[in-house]
């Protein structure tokens, strides 16, 4: 909602500067959004009387005027329909800059000179007027500067209302809010009426058929009024709040409602068939226009406004075409009604018509004020349009409104909001609020909220506007009182950060899927029959087949993922995601749920350089981000077996995962048929998964120390031919078995097979590390266990030094 800081000072005097005045809101639940500074820029355009005017010669609608600046007399061209000698008017002299940048230049235009510019409203930013120039009052004095004249400097709160506090959408709301913090004087607009017509009983009357859908209509009349543009104070506060001017009548409705919260509706008089209202349900298929020119149909949910023969108006919504105010209204019926919240919703919502008056009525005006929105209305158009006031108004009110009356406990108050708050100060900050309140005894207060407060029904809503009152930030900051767990830490939550964080030091982004996929997703990954990944968990309303199952592993989520970026030419993937997979569990109604982690790598390892060429990525990218990964948290010592009868996996490039006997794990290269199936035949992805129950069985919590060797370490290099299918991993066993704890690492450097070895053999060369900690090995005690270790490693393996 947008506030004028001007329209704002008629109601509460405010004395500091607008930035403590938008953070005062702030802090009060009014969060203020942005302030804009308006009708600035203006300080060199003066008031110009207009002394002569004529047309140009060989144009239609250009007049050449001689204008008196207060200084001197210039001429100037013109356009504006509503130049006249005797007019005053905002002037601009050459090299003024004008708000939106134009500055003002001597001209010629058809040879005549034109030095200046009168000037149009919205030329200098104060409205969107540009019907002709602005006309002052006609006692301004030539070359008077504009800005001493109208109060046009003015700041514009931008609030962010909250769908609790209607009170709070309009002027006088937020009068209120500031007044009640600051201990200033809240004051009221003036109401002046003169009732010199007949009784409005004898000009119409007021039916109200659904009392549930408007509990409260009041209306009053003025006759032979005179139709015209309003003041411009009047629009430029309209402008600014961001309503259209239409005329004074219907501008005066609009102003009430910005001022006061309260939407009213003018319709003609001699308009309304039987010059009477009656309030009704919209039949089914009943059709209606409204004021934009669009045909509804309406239902049972719609309240309709109607004459003696047809509706005139939505209820709470828009006025219709058939009664609007147009140029030959004379006597004006004015509304002023509550309507029933929920009604203005559906009505609303069913017909996607949404305005200020809805927004209003959707969320609850003040059905205490209706009667006083329209005095203030009756009064400004008295003023504004002149005309006859009939007396008394139609205030049609079935059943009047209660206000609760709440009980609100001192001690209570202090406890929730740890405060020390006396009785007194309670009592008054719910006063400033206009809340009536009564003391029963030195703890308890009854409180009755104004009938504007319709967020206020309990207790601790009247604990909360103490709480704002006496001000946020004044409530000590205190802990709450935890009693500590029974329970220790979750190891599982303690690994999950942890590896979290080392996946992304590895340059892997971590990602969320969903956690519902597709019976399909078994097939893709070409699972057998009895497989743990087709015990499928069903949902029970799922929203699409694609997402009707649990799903059983996180790998399908990571390939329609790497799908996606490939599509969108994101090629070079590092991702992971840590999650749970669910599968049925027999004899149960609850699933299995096991926690995975699951990364996978595509495209280059690195890209093409001036320093380096380009290198796919490949099976030991993986392993070597997957080898990282555990040793950091713990787990030196996995062993990778070689692994063919995995269906996700191509079998040439996979391996299980083992540390101490247990399988933790696989990683290898995602089958060919599995990413044909994702339309992705030719990417080479490479993948590893983590069962993280079987991980934390072997994970230790505490980190151990490991001081630095005293002693200098023996490096010693070995090339071993062995037959084809032994692992490397066999030979690094037998290595450390019999070098025991002087072996201190093993690490194999070369593989080669080729030209000079038999095709069913390789040679694999290995570097050795030996160290003592308690002593300097010499030279011959390191020459005897490094031929005891080679000596083993024929006798075990059947292998033989490589020669050369």
């Amino acid at each position: 909602m947008k506030v004028s800081l001007n329209w704002l000072k008629d109601y509460v005097d405010v004395e500091m500067s607008p930035d403590e005045l938008g953070h005062l809101l702030t802090m009060n639940g009014l969060e203020v959004e942005g302030i804009e500074t308006v009708g600035q820029s203006l300080d060199d355009i003066v008031v110009a009387k207009i002394r002569a005017v004529k047309p140009l010669p060989g144009a239609d609608n250009l007049f050449i005027c001689q204008v008196d600046t207060g200084r001197d007399t210039v001429q100037t061209v013109c356009g504006a329909p509503n130049v006249k000698v005797g007019a005053l008017a905002p002037f601009a002299l050459p090299g003024v800059k004008l708000p939106d940048g134009t500055v003002i230049k001597e001209g010629r235009i058809r040879g005549e000179i034109s030095t200046g510019m009168l000037l149009a409203e919205d030329e200098m930013g104060l409205t969107d007027d540009h019907t002709g120039i602005m006309i002052l009052a006609h006692d301004s004095t030539p070359g008077t500067p504009l800005f001493s004249l109208l109060p046009l400097s003015d700041r514009v709160f931008d609030v962010d209302i909250t769908p609790n506090r209607p009170d709070c959408a309009c002027i006088l709301g937020i009068a209120r809010e500031i007044a009640a913090a600051t201990g200033q004087i809240f004051k009221r607009p003036k109401i002046e009426i003169v009732e010199d017509g007949p009784p409005i009983e004898d000009l119409t009357s007021v039916t109200i058929i659904d009392p549930e859908g408007c509990p409260r209509y009041a209306a009053g009349m003025i006759q032979r009024v005179n139709l015209g543009p309003s003041p411009f104070w009047m629009r430029y506060r309209l402008y600014l709040s961001g309503i259209r001017s239409i005329n004074n009548l219907v501008d005066v409705t609009n102003y009430v409602m910005m001022e006061m919260g309260q939407p009213l509706h003018a319709f003609d008089y001699n308009r309304l068939k039987e010059n009477r209202i009656v309030v009704r349900r919209a039949q089914e298929g009943e059709v209606f226009t409204t004021l934009d020119g669009v045909t509804h149909t309406l239902n049972s949910e719609n309240l309709l406004i109607c004459d003696g023969e047809r509706p005139v108006a939505l209820a709470g919504i828009m006025g219709g075409l058939n009664s609007e105010i147009f140029a030959g209204t004379e006597n004006v019926f004015v509304e002023s009604a509550f309507f029933d919240p929920v009604t203005i919703r559906r009505g609303s919502k069913r017909l996607g018509l949404s305005t200020e008056a809805s927004y209003r009525f959707e969320r609850g005006a003040d059905i205490g004020g209706a009667v006083t929105a329209l005095k203030r209305a009756i009064s400004l158009i008295s003023h504004l349009a002149g005309g006859s006031t009939s007396t008394g108004f139609i205030d049609n009110y079935p059943k009047t409104y209660t206000p609760p009356i709440i009980d609100l406990r001192v001690d209570r108050t202090n406890l929730l909001l740890g405060t020390s708050l006396s009785k007194s100060d309670i009592s008054g900050y719910l006063k400033a609020l206009e809340m009536e309140v009564q003391e029963i005894n030195e703890d308890e207060l009854k409180v009755k909220p104004p009938s504007f407060r319709v967020d206020i029904g309990r207790e601790v809503d009247l604990m909360e506007e103490v709480a704002r009152l006496s001000g946020y930030d004044n409530i000590p900051v205190t802990y709450p009182f935890i009693r500590p767990s029974e329970k220790g830490e979750i190891p599982e939550l303690l690994v999950r950060d942890q590896l979290r964080s080392i996946m992304v030091g590895l340059g892997f982004t971590e990602i969320i899927t969903y956690s519902f996929t597709s019976p399909d997703s078994a097939d893709t990954l070409g699972a057998e029959e009895g497989s743990p990944l087709r015990s499928f968990v069903k949902i029970l309303n799922p929203l699409t087949v694609d997402q009707s199952v649990m799903r059983t592993s996180l790998v399908p989520g990571l390939l329609a993922t790497v799908k996606t970026n490939i599509l969108h030419d994101e090629k070079d993937l590092k991702l992971f995601e840590w999650g749970k997979v669910f599968t049925h569990k027999e004899g149960s109604d609850l699933p299995l749920e096991k926690n995975y982690l699951a990364a996978l790598m595509t495209g280059f390892y690195c890209q093409k350089t001036c320093n380096s060429a380009e290198r796919h990525l490949d099976f030991y990218d993986i392993k070597g981000a997957l080898e990282a990964l555990l040793k950091d948290i713990g787990l030196r010592g996995s062993v990778f077996q070689k692994e063919t009868g995995i269906s996700r996996y191509d079998p040439g490039v996979c391996a299980s995962i083992f540390f101490s006997g247990s399988l933790i794990g696989h990683v290898g290269r995602v089958s060919p048929g599995v990413m044909a199936d994702y339309d992705l035949a030719d990417v080479d992805t490479y993948l590893f998964e983590i069962d993280i129950e079987a991980l934390l069985k072997n994970v230790s919590g505490t980190k151990e120390f490991s001081s630095f060797a005293k002693f200098p370490a023996v490096h010693r290099d070995i090339s071993i031919i062995v037959k084809r299918q032994l692992e490397s991993a066999r030979i690094g066993e037998i290595i450390k078995q019999e070098g025991g704890e002087l072996v201190e690492s093993v690490q194999i450097f070369d593989v080669y097979e080729g030209k000079g070895i038999d095709p069913t053999e390789k040679a694999m060369a290995f570097s050795i590390c030996y160290r003592s900690k308690h002593g300097t090995l010499d030279g011959g005690e390191i020459n005897r266990l490094h031929e005891s270790v080679i000596e083993k490693i024929r006798k075990e393996t059947g292998g033989r030094l490589r020669e050369g």
